[in-house]
This record gives C-alpha cells, structure tokens and sequence, in this order.
C-alpha cells in the first residue's frame, strides 16, 4: 500500500476511535484501521517503534479492561449475595479496580504519546507531538473526567495531522528510486 492510503487509514481509524467515544463498536473498527496504518508507515519510514507503541498501548487497554472488569463482576457477584457482609469489601475492591483501570490507561496514553512523538520527527508534522501531549494529559485527568474531554480532543487532533501529512516527503534516509543523470561537462 501507498503512504497515501496507510495516511488515509490511520486518519480515518482515529476518527472513528473519537467518534466511536460515544458507541463502543466504531472504536474497535476504528483501532484496527489505525494499526493497519500506523503498520504501513512505520515500514515506509522505517522505524518500527511507531507500530510497535501503538500495539503496547493497545495490548495495556485491553489487558486493563479485562482485569479491571473481571474483578468489578466479581464484586458485584459477590456483593450481591452478601450486600451487607460484604459492602466495605466490594466498595475496597471497585476502587482497587479503578486504580487498575487508570494505570493501564495511563502505560497505553505513554505509549500513544511515544509512538505519535516518533511519528512527529518522522513526518515533520507536529500536531501529533499535541495529540500525544494531550493524550498523556488527558489520561492523568480522567480521574476527575475532565481527562475524556481531552482523550477525545486529541483523538480529533491526531485525526487532523495524519490529513494533514505531506505524502511526497522521502523517507529519512532513503534516496529516490530515479534520480536523474548529471548534465554532461562542458566542452573544452
């Protein structure tokens, strides 16, 4: 695939993933498409940490999701049977799976953050360097829910900068395919 299209499917990931915020089912499209993306272009630029951040910070949700609601479901199974033996130990253990839940989001906003950076340096558009600041941000403050304002506003950013990427840029490094012959000396 070109730059082009893997430019396209990262944008178009990350728009779904901040619109599907609000839905569930688009953030899952969303993130496979981002990946996809994000796959291609760290193979056109070579620098495989910029998919690789990305797949951490994805494996640390994932793994935080189901831990912190493996553990809700039990409380709240156990809970129920016991609704009074047991209301300090559900209350200590729902906040013990926030705490999980805001650590795992917070490893997956670092790693977003380093993968967005690298992509910055890579592609010389900085808005992604302000999509993983307020990624990072945004995840610091979910705690007081302000963080999903931010989680979402970054989202959009990083949707706008991968449009926003100049696609006839060669890659660091590399030298085009074709270059043309030098003009021959002049006569003596």
């Amino acid at each position: 695939m070109s730059i082009e299209s893997n430019k396209n499917l990262a944008g178009i990931g990350s728009l779904l993933i901040a619109i599907g915020s609000f839905t569930g089912v688009l953030t899952i499209v969303g993130a496979i498409l981002l990946m996809i993306g994000l796959k291609g272009l760290a193979d056109y630029y070579k620098d495989n940490s910029i998919y690789q951040d990305a797949l951490y910070a994805i494996i640390f949700l994932i793994i935080g999701g189901i831990v912190g609601i493996a553990l809700l479901g039990l409380l709240f199974a156990t809970g129920f049977a016991f609704i009074f033996e047991f209301a300090i130990f559900a209350a200590l253990g729902t906040v013990a799976a926030v705490v999980i839940l805001f650590v795992f989001y917070l490893l997956a906003a670092i790693y977003i953050k380093k993968s967005l950076n690298t992509l910055a340096q890579k592609t010389g558009e900085g808005m992604f360097n302000t999509a993983g600041t307020l990624f990072l941000v945004g995840a610091i403050l979910t705690i007081v829910l302000v963080g999903l304002i931010l989680v979402f506003v970054a989202w959009l950013l990083a949707t706008v900068a991968f449009f926003s990427m100049k696609t006839y840029q060669q890659p660091m490094g590399q030298q085009p395919a074709y270059q043309p012959p030098a003009p021959p000396p002049p006569p003596p």
